[in-house]
C-alpha cells in the first residue's frame, strides 16, 4: 500500500488527494495543482512530519484535512469515517477529534478573549462540558498539562510571550481529546531556544496522552526532531516516504538530499557530496509533463522530461518517486 503507516492500526487514511486553483496568466486559464495526488497514512501514536519548501502544499493539504478547503478528488477517512463527504455540521463535530495547531499563536488567538476563554471556546461551542465547575477544571487540567498552569486563564493573550501564546493554542487543541493534532509549522515563529521546549512538549504530551501527530514544517532539522516518520513534498506530490532515521542518514531522492543539505550544521565539510544548489522552485502554473523536479535535478535523464515518476517501494517502509532512486 503507497506511503502507508508500518503499523496496521492506521487512524488517517489519504488516498490521491488532490487540489486544483485556477489561474490567470497572460490572460490564459491555467491550472495550479496545490495538491497533486498525495496519498498518506498515519498510524495511531506516530508522528508523520511533513516536509517541504514554501508553496509545495503543506499547508493545503492541512486546509483540506481540516475541511476549511474543498478537495476536488480523492479520498480522506479518520477512523474509517469519510471526512471529504461529510456535511458542515458534521465536520464540525468531527473536529472534536481532529484538532490543529496554527503557525501563529498570536493572530490564532482572540486578543479579547482570555486565556480560559480561548482553551474552552471548541467545548463551549459542543458543549461538552457538563456545568462551570467542570469547564474550569478542563481548562485548568489543558494548562496545567502544558506547563503554564491554571492561573494563566485569566490572563489575556497580550500579556504572554510567543513561546506561552503557542502552548495555550496547544491547550485549546488538546482540550477535547483529540486522537489526532495536525501541527502546522508551529515553531517557525519563535526563537530557536523556546522551538526546542515547544518540540519538548509535544512529544511529551504524545507519550503521556497517547496522541497522533502530523508535523509539517519547512525546516527538516526541526521535523527530525520530533517525527517517527516523513514524507517529502515538492510541487504538491510526496516525493518520499521514509522513517526518520533512515531519510536522514540515507536519502533516496535528490530533493530530500537538497533539504537536508540545508540543514545549519557547525562543520561545512558534512554537507552532502555533490547536493544540488537551493535555487527558487519552479512555476507550478502549467506544468509540464515529466518529473517535475528534473530542471533542478543532477541525475535527469530523458525519461525524466517524458515520464512522471510513480511512488514505490525501495525498501520495506520506504518510498521514493524517482526514476533513478
Amino acid at each position: 500500500m503507497t506511503g502507508t503507516a508500518t503499523e496496521t492500526d492506521t487512524i488517517l487514511e489519504i488516498r490521491d488527494l488532490k487540489k486544483v486553483y485556477k489561474v490567470r496568466r497572460g490572460g490564459v486559464q491555467h491550472e495550479l495543482r496545490a495538491v497533486n495526488g498525495i496519498s498518506l497514512s498515519v498510524a495511531r501514536g506516530e508522528t508523520l512530519g511533513i516536509v517541504g519548501e514554501s508553496g509545495c502544499g503543506k499547508s493545503t493539504l492541512a486546509r483540506v484535512l481540516l475541511g476549511l478547503t474543498r478537495a476536488d478528488g480523492g479520498s480522506v477517512t479518520l477512523n474509517g469515517t469519510d471526512l471529504l463527504g461529510r456535511g458542515r455540521r458534521a465536520m464540525a463535530e468531527t473536529r472534536l477529534n481532529l484538532r490543529m495547531v496554527f503557525q501563529d499563536p498570536y493572530a490564532s488567538l482572540n486578543p479579547r478573549r482570555s486565556v480560559g476563554d480561548s482553551v474552552a471556546e471548541t467545548g463551549d461551542i459542543h458543549r461538552i462540558f457538563s456545568g462551570r465547575r467542570d469547564r474550569a477544571a478542563r481548562i485548568g487540567e489543558a494548562l496545567d498539562r502544558v506547563g503554564l498552569g491554571a492561573g494563566f486563564a485569566s490572563s489575556y493573550p497580550h500579556e504572554l510571550s510567543g513561546g506561552q501564546r503557542q502552548r495555550v493554542g496547544i491547550a485549546r487543541a488538546i482540550l477535547p481529546e483529540p486522537e489526532l493534532v495536525i501541527a502546522d509549522e508551529p515553531v517557525s515563529a519563535l526563537d530557536v531556544s523556546i522551538q526546542a521546549q515547544v518540540l519538548n512538549l509535544l512529544a511529551e504530551l504524545k507519550a503521556r496522552l497517547g496522541l497522533t501527530l502530523m508535523f509539517i514544517s519547512h525546516d527538516l532539522g526541526v521535523v527530525a526532531k520530533i517525527s517517527d516518520r516523513v514524507a517529502v513534498l515538492y510541487m504538491g506530490e510526496v516525493v518520499e516516504i521514509a522513517p526518520a532515521r533512515a531519510l536522514f542518514t540515507d536519502p533516496r531522492h535528490p530533493y530530500t538530499e537538497l533539504l537536508i543539505d540545508a540543514i545549519p550544521r557547525p562543520d561545512p565539510a558534512h554537507r552532502i557530496t555533490g547536493a544540488i544548489e537551493a535555487d527558487e522552485p519552479p512555476s507550478r502554473i502549467g506544468a509540464a509533463q515529466g518529473c517535475p523536479f528534473r530542471d533542478r535535478c543532477p541525475r535527469a535523464t530523458d525519461i525524466c522530461a517524458a515520464e512522471a515518476p510513480k511512488l514505490r517501494e525501495v525498501a520495506p517502509g520506504r518510498f521514493v518517486s524517482c526514476h533513478h532512486a
